[in-house]
């Protein structure tokens, strides 16, 4: 048996899914089709040839290196394919976008042959992926005196790999398709129980909404050849919940153009819509991959004679459809007047300015937002080396100033960590700003794609200026089945040569992790001025600000140390009064949704920055606040805590850290280490004064400001996706806010989660405790339900073991996972018993364990979008309620959600989640978990 015949034997199996050969990675592979296309007998020849040309992976995998070198040998007259002539040759090569065809490209071009030297300088104009080594050659080349070197650079000092691409189009015909009603999840677009799949395009395109609505967008295709179809969330936000660069994927391999001819299954340039527009991670995502996403507004709230909302009888507002964007109308989008309109363009529906702005048309004709941070570092170092300005191709960045004016928390940070800004000059939120980011972080369901996309960039190496990274092995936690152990071990491979810390070692002496990634990114932030950048929403850190990011935009960070955005607007959030004791923190975040809505009618979190003056909360408790803000649709939030408990959060951070190095998880380069000495920096900035904690200017200028009165929260409160409600657009949202007296101690419960990243060790602790007091109280405890326990992280296990409270957890548990025998199948049924489940994401991540179809679940986690964690029956629809952890726990215990009576007995004496809003000296008010 050869490779060849093993690709064979694998696209006749693929062949029976309907799917195409596999694209080519492997370069052992490539090596084999060469030989056969040597051999002009081979009966393989033909196949090998279409292989080779058209369904080999560039960038720098070790397919792309051997099919560079081989054309390289084409080029210079040392290998004969008839097919593919010198002139073919260089044009394959110009498609494989960096890595060993760049390398390749600068050989030829600095060689000795002249017509070939020219050509290959031609083909290296139009490259914009090149990292040091390759602008080292240029510039020595340049230096002793190589006029294609020259030649080369003149063109990038000019940016013609830019200002050569055709413009966008001025009219853009769209039909449009309405995916769904109401608030659209990226799990539509891209489900997690098909995580497995997502680096394989073609195969997991195939789960995008149904194979009936695939099917009908290819009928509105054969129908609009000359249409885009444009993917619509009807009276709700698209791409709410993560980033889901899969899901933008398979959007653009249903809708979008063909990156190359000669790459398969990439895609770019989708159009995407909502109502209420584009979720602000989600958008980064579409910008991504050449992208527009548009704010309809096509559905308006009707106004009484007053001015004022009308309410049905649930208290909803009622909407009005300004115009139809019903499945197969025809619009046109006018980008020069940056207006959509109807079909024959004459009559104007709304304004997308939004979506047009000078940036964003860049990444439109590029094809990609990355492919123009390359180009503008690759403009700035042509132009230096030559001695000479750039010519003033790309749009400049927004800058927004004004003399006097005080900065909020993340203005502070951005300006801290800007790049290319004029040393002096200050600015404010709506600024376009480049940023160095300090932390990255890759998950394991999107890993693969991230590192996919490094390849494609011709990535090889982390860049230097990141301080850490680390990549997870949290969302394939829960079931060691034959598709993790296919696909984990390869990813952390990859990234641990990649100079990423992994939480699993390739090598296999260290124990493997299986820790949630934002815990993790949690403890190794170790300074408030820090930018962060996770391949995951609830990428949300207590210290410093953290951005959830597609797997693009994460593999950007990892290979630039960069990331480029506007500085968002913010949200302050204070408190007032004194939390209930019977009260557990969750009420309390909960608690702010509900009365931000009823302070300002919209959510005036949404795409902005939540700025949480918390003062008092250490960060494994104050990350139940930002983690949260995901939800709430913000771009991300910022902890303002007082000196002492940010200093106490820094000493928890290096002693996790340093659990992590006793564990061997550090690196040659000591990055575990130079975090450490970098938290023992800021925390004598802090002890000294020189650089108290991060806090804004008494002159800030905010979006909004909500105040959050800790006196009207007396009974907990549940977070409903109120899945019946007559108006779809309410449904599997985050703002039906309930108190529990609201379900009469009578809403059925059929299974209960405590775990994901919205947990921490006291939520553990609370279980046991409320265990103990139970069993005191009624001699026994028994199960109505199940409950399912998933720590977030293993150290918080172990100091619960020293503890004496994973003991009692054991004593309750009817199964407790093991990590010599890992669980190989997800389950499916459950008893009316305890579950320990291993650290990880479970339940809440919803690609490998899942409640039982139809059931109510209630949960502390913070997915209720319809088929996450619970999917529908026939008969009814799966509900995934979210709550404290003392009301999933009563109500598994009970069966039912308990009475607020009920609910006090039993947190009696217990030591739930307190919090006490900071004084007006800072420092004096101390959380009970100080």
């Amino acid at each position: 048996m050869s490779l060849y015949t093993d690709y064979l034997a694998e696209i006749e199996t693929r062949k029976g899914e309907d799917l195409h050969p596999k694209p080519i990675d492997d370069g052992a592979l490539v090596a084999e089709l060469i030989a056969q296309i040597e051999d002009l007998g081979n009966e393989h020849r033909d196949d090998s040839l279409n292989f080779f040309i058209y369904n080999t992976l560039p960038g720098t995998t070790s397919a792309a290196g051997v099919k560079a070198a081989f054309l390289k040998k084409i080029i210079l007259g040392e290998a004969a394919v008839a097919e593919i002539t010198p002139d073919f040759a260089f044009e394959l090569l110009s498609h494989m976008k960096g890595g060993p065809s760049v390398e390749v490209l600068l050989d030829l071009a600095l060689g000795e042959d002249a017509a070939i030297a020219e050509k290959a300088g031609e083909v290296l104009k139009t490259q914009v992926f090149l990292y040091e080594a390759d602008m080292a050659r240029l510039k020595d080349a340049f230096d002793a005196g190589n006029a294609v070197a020259k030649d080369i650079l003149e063109s990038y000092a000019k940016a013609e790999f830019f200002t050569k691409l055709p413009d966008v189009e001025e009219e853009i015909k769209v039909v449009t398709y309405i995916a769904a009603e109401g608030d659209i999840s990226t799990d539509l677009l891209s489900p997690g129980n098909q995580a497995h799949s997502r680096s394989d395009r073609e195969l997991h395109g195939k789960c995008m909404i149904t194979p009936e609505a695939q099917a009908e967008i290819q009928e509105l295709q054969k129908q609009h050849p000359d249409k885009r179809v444009m993917l619509i969330a009807e009276k709700g936000t698209m791409g709410v919940g993560s980033s889901r660069m899969s899901g933008v994927n398979n959007v653009a391999l249903w809708t979008g153009k063909p990156t190359s001819p000669y790459v398969p299954f990439v895609n770019y340039a989708p159009v995407v819509a909502g109502t209420n527009g584009i979720s602000p991670i989600f958008l980064t995502t579409v910008g991504v991959t050449g992208g527009i996403g548009l704010d309809l507004k096509n559905w308006v709230k009707k106004l009484d004679g007053e001015g004022k909302p009308v309410l049905n009888n649930e208290g909803n507002p009622v909407l009005e459809q300004k115009y139809s964007v019903a499945t197969g109308t025809v619009l046109t989008i006018d980008t020069k007047a940056m207006k959509l309109k109807d079909e024959a363009g004459t009559e104007e529906l709304v304004d997308v300015s939004s979506a047009f702005t000078p940036q964003k048309v860049e990444f439109m004709k590029a094809g990609s937002s990355y492919a123009i941070v390359f180009g503008k570092k690759l403009q700035t170092f042509a132009a230096e080396t030559l001695g000479v300005e750039p010519t003033p191709v790309f749009a400049p960045n927004k800058e927004v100033t004004a003399e006097g004016q005080g900065l909020t928390a993340v203005e502070k940070i951005f300006n801290r960590n800007a790049l290319g800004v004029p040393k002096g000059k200050t600015l404010l939120a709506g600024s376009d700003v480049r940023v160095k980011v300090n932390i990255v972080g890759s998950q394991d369901t999107t890993g693969l794609m991230t590192a996919q996309e490094l390849e494609a960039m011709a990535a090889t190496v982390i860049s230097p200026t990141v301080d850490a990274a680390y990549q997870s092995g949290c969302h394939t936690a829960s079931v060691w089945d034959k598709k993790a152990q296919a696909n984990i071990p390869k990813l952390m491979s990859f990234m641990n040569n990649f100079g990423v810390v992994t939480a699993r070692d390739p090598k296999g002496v260290y124990h493997s992790m299986t820790d949630v990634i934002h815990k993790v990114l949690n403890d190794i932030t170790v300074d408030d001025w820090d930018i962060i950048v996770g391949g995951d929403s609830h990428t949300r850190m207590s210290k410093g600000v953290a951005f959830g990011a597609d797997s693009g935009t994460v593999a950007l960070a990892l290979a630039t140390g960069e990331a480029t955005m506007p500085i968002p607007d913010s949200v302050k959030v204070t408190f007032k009064g004194q939390m209930a004791p019977h009260m557990d923190f969750r009420d309390v975040v909960h608690a702010t949704q509900a009365q931000m809505l009823q302070q300002h009618g919209d959510n005036v979190f949404q795409g902005r920055i939540i700025e949480v003056h918390i003062g008092t909360l250490l960060a494994d408790q104050a990350f139940t606040f930002t983690d949260w803000t995901a939800e709430m649709k913000a771009k991300a939030s910022i902890c303002i805590s007082n000196d002492e408990t940010l200093i106490g959060s820094l000493e928890l951070a290096k002693h996790r850290i340093q659990v992590m190095i006793d564990k061997g998880m550090d690196n040659a380069a000591g990055t575990l280490a130079g975090l450490i000495a970098k938290a023992d920096k800021r925390i004598e900035e802090i002890r000294s004064g020189e650089k108290p904690a991060l806090k804004p200017d008494d002159g800030a200028k905010y979006f909004a400001e909500v105040v959050v009165d800790l006196d009207l929260i007396d009974e907990p409160m549940i977070a409903d996706p109120d899945v019946n409600n007559a108006d779809p657009s309410r449904r599997y949202t985050h703002d039906t806010i309930r108190p529990i007296s609201y379900y009469g101690s009578e809403k059925k419960v059929d299974l209960g989660f405590v775990g994901s990243c919205m947990v921490h060790k006291g939520d553990m602790k609370i279980v046991a405790q409320m265990l103990k007091n139970l069993e005191k109280a009624n001699g026994k405890v028994e199960f109505k339900a199940p409950l399912v326990v998933a720590a977030p992280t293993y150290n918080i296990i172990d100091e619960l073991k020293a503890e004496g409270d994973w003991e009692i957890l054991q004593k309750y548990s009817g199964f407790e996972f093991d990590d010599l025998f890992p669980k190989a199948n997800a389950r499916t049924e459950y008893e009316n018993i305890l579950y320990l489940e291993r650290p990880g994401c479970n339940l809440c991540m919803g690609n490998q364990e899942k409640a039982a179809k139809g059931d109510t679940v209630l949960a502390t986690s913070t997915r209720l979008f319809q088929g996450r964690v619970v999917e529908d029956t026939a008969e009814k629809k799966g509900e995934s309620l979210l709550a404290s952890t003392p009301v999933v726990v009563l109500s598994a215990i009970l069966g039912r959600t308990p009475s607020a009576e009920e609910y006090k007995t039993a947190v009696e004496g217990i030591d739930l989640t307190k919090f006490a809003p900071p004084t007006e000296k800072p420092g004096t008010a101390r959380s009970v978990h100080f």
